[in-house]
């Protein structure tokens, strides 16, 4: 049985994993025939032991807050955020980059050791997958990145993020994951009344918004901007979504250009790009298959949508669609002819699906179309584990498997798989 532990209690862990979402474990009471309970500790590495207070205790687990690093790991470094550093209370550490306390080397093996642990765990699938960096990103010690960066606003007044696992707001004096252009046009000392969170977010030539609002963001179509990936130019909604990481769009569509299988994948075909945004992956799949491509864009916001297609125009076969993916699957496997069913057997499908994954109805009506190839963008390692055992339950099996690390200092990783019909 796990070693009793109780809510309160100060223990020694020594640290000997890692865990999703950003999380380290140690275990308690372990000796040389029992385990011990697994304890679940944020802001600690592998390999060093550390004294932590116990927060919450479930039936087969408990979590807690590191207090102080006893026997410090090598690969532990003073962290890039001193707001967030172990040294102080765990109340008043901010949010948002909880690995800036690891060797960032460091933090790509352990982020491997995520997505291989949820392929092996989830998926009954053993593959190596290392985690690559981001142009640019070791020159600058995976600072800078961030383009968007959203700080809640307390009662006084005072910016910042939540601390982990709290609605509580911790006030910063510097953004270093931030651009240089949002580290200067942040006036992280002014105090801001009547609202509740403020958005500073950085355009591709370089202009920086500073956006306050009380109460969720307001949706609905605002200015028209434009980002360039590329050659290529992309119109979006100036309050819609685009991908954080300066070099991530690029990287991204990189890396499904280059699995997409152009002697399976017919350009006459009909290929979806399902949570399609503006369009951006559906472009890409244009490019590679030529002008004859038959792309659709299903995306359920609709301000999204109307900027896809305006993105896709030159391609005459390409069109975008509102509409929830689940939904619009189901709609689409009602009303496909024959010949429709034919076009999608030798079209290809991409699918960037939020962090919750796809699911099985969506991964259910993929299988049921019977694509030439299926391409998955992941932001979550459980997700995508759990979707590509649904494939693999369907006869479908991973084919190539590329992981990035476009959130230095943060638990999250990006991946790119690609999966054939067994």
């Amino acid at each position: 049985m796990p070693a009793d532990i109780t809510e309160g209690q100060i223990v020694d862990l020594t640290i000997d994993n890692v865990a999703h979402g950003g999380r380290f474990v140690g275990r308690h009471g372990a000796t040389d025939t029992e385990r011990g309970r697994v304890v679940f500790v944020p802001d600690t590495v592998p390999g060093e032991t550390v004294r932590a207070q116990v927060v919450e205790v479930k039936k087969s687990f408990a979590t807690a807050v590191a207090l102080e690093v006893v026997d410090a790991s090598a690969d532990r470094v003073d962290h890039i955020w001193p707001e967030a550093a172990i040294d102080r209370s765990p109340a008043e550490r901010a949010g948002g980059a909880e690995f800036g306390h690891i060797r960032l080397a460091r933090q790509r093996e352990l982020k491997q050791r995520v997505i291989e642990d949820a392929l092996q765990r989830t998926g009954g699938i053993t593959r190596e997958v290392p985690v690559q960096a981001a142009p640019g990103d070791d020159q600058r010690g995976g600072l800078g990145w961030r383009t968007r960066v959203r700080l809640h606003v307390d009662d006084r007044g005072r910016q910042g993020p939540f601390a982990p696992r709290s609605h509580e707001v911790v006030p910063v004096t510097s953004l270093p994951l931030a651009t240089q252009g949002i580290q200067l046009s942040a006036q992280l000392d002014q105090r801001l009344g009547g609202v509740t969170a403020v958005d500073y977010v950085e355009w591709g030539e370089g202009e920086v918004d500073v956006i306050a609002s009380e109460g969720a963001p307001e949706r609905g179509r605002s200015d028209t901007i434009v980002e360039t990936v590329g050659d290529r130019e992309f119109q979006l909604d100036r309050s819609g979504f685009w991908q954080v990481h300066r070099e991530a769009p690029g990287v991204l569509t990189d890396a499904v250009r280059r699995v997409i299988d152009v002697a399976r994948v017919d350009p006459a075909g009909w290929s979806l790009d399902l949570y399609g945004g503006v369009g951006l992956f559906a472009t890409t799949i244009a490019e590679v298959l030529g002008e004859r491509t038959r792309v659709t864009s299903v995306e359920g916001d609709e301000v999204a949508t109307d900027h896809a297609s305006e993105n896709l125009a030159e391609w005459l076969g390409a069109n975008a669609e509102t509409g929830r993916v689940d939904r619009w699957l189901r709609e689409l496997g009602s009303r496909a002819s024959k010949q429709d069913r034919e076009r999608l057997a030798n079209g290809l499908v991409v699918l960037d699906p939020p962090r919750v994954g796809a699911g099985r109805d969506v991964i259910e009506q993929l299988v049921e179309l019977s694509p030439a190839q299926i391409v998955y963008v992941a932001c979550d390692p459980v997700a995508l584990a759990r979707d590509a055992k649904l494939l693999g339950e369907r006869g479908w099996s991973i084919d190539s498997l590329e992981a990035f690390d476009l959130f230095p200092h943060t638990h999250h990783v990006e991946a790119v798989a690609a999966f054939r019909r067994s």
